[in-house]
């Protein structure tokens, strides 16, 4: 039964693709089978994942214009579902009673088949990111150490709140991730201080893994390629395999133990 990873922060720019594709490379390496869903209406995630802008996409997943089956892309990292501008249209398109659920109930169909089903949201807190939410396992906050992005975080709290209560019981916000981090700047240091209030509402903390700014980060895309595999020794790939081993140590490989 697949883990649902959700990737979430209604602030553009944080890092949610780059986390998604790194989370999916790693777990692919690790011999694990990688769902990743873009539930992003920009679609950058599916082209990250080197995915083809053709076929069905989430949005007609969504819709109920074809089953999730026929959606799924095969890419040389991993399985992708790729989105389209059309999603930005969901909120007026989507309109049953229960509207909320319709991700989760379609990804039942495909658990089973996956260990791990990534989810990229949009920068928004839509009906596109509360059905992640209510689908989700695990709820993965990256933000950049700027006093902006403190900004959004309490309205984020609020849904994140109001799912758990209303939609999805068992929801496990694993933490708030810093990204573009430099340890040198006192502002780092600052801001992950004020995170901390905000994590300690949201009975979650900030996590211990900080992913390091780096000029490779943005250039992987470019290349469709995930950061682990397009600049291994960077210290930002570093970072990542660092945080996929702590929040998922099952993907840890095991060394045999070895007869005296």
């Amino acid at each position: 039964m697949a883990n649902i990873i959700v990737v979430t922060n209604q602030k553009g720019g944080v890092g949610k693709t780059t986390t998604c594709a790194a989370l999916a490379g790693i777990f692919v390496s690790r011999g694990k089978r990688v769902l990743a869903i873009d539930m992003d209406p920009q679609g950058n995630l599916s082209f990250s994942l080197g995915a083809e802008d053709t076929g069905y996409t989430i949005h007609d997943v969504m819709t109920g214009e074809c089953s999730i089956g026929d959606s799924i892309k095969s890419t040389h990292i991993c399985d992708v579902i790729t989105s389209n501008i059309l999603l930005s249209g969901s909120e007026l398109e989507l309109t049953s009673e229960h509207r909320e659920f319709i991700l989760k109930d379609t990804l039942n169909t495909v658990r089973n088949i996956y260990d791990y089903i990534i989810i990229d949201t949009p920068p928004a807190l839509s009906i596109l990111t509360i059905n992640a939410y209510t689908a989700a396992n695990d709820l993965i906050i990256p933000m950049t150490p700027e006093i902006l992005s403190l900004q959004g975080l309490a309205q984020l709290r609020e849904t994140i709140l109001a799912v758990k209560k209303y939609y999805n019981r068992r929801l496990n916000i694993r933490g708030i991730l810093l990204t573009k981090y430099v340890s040198r700047l006192a502002l780092s240091k600052d801001v992950e201080e004020m995170v901390g209030i905000v994590a300690d509402q949201l009975h979650t903390k900030v996590l211990d893994v900080k992913i390091s700014v780096s000029a490779a980060v943005a250039e992987a895309p470019a290349h469709q390629e995930v950061i682990t595999k397009y600049s291994p020794r960077c210290k930002a790939a570093k970072d990542y395999i660092r945080l996929a081993e702590s929040l998922y140590p099952e993907i840890v490989e095991k060394v045999p133990e070895q007869n005296s």
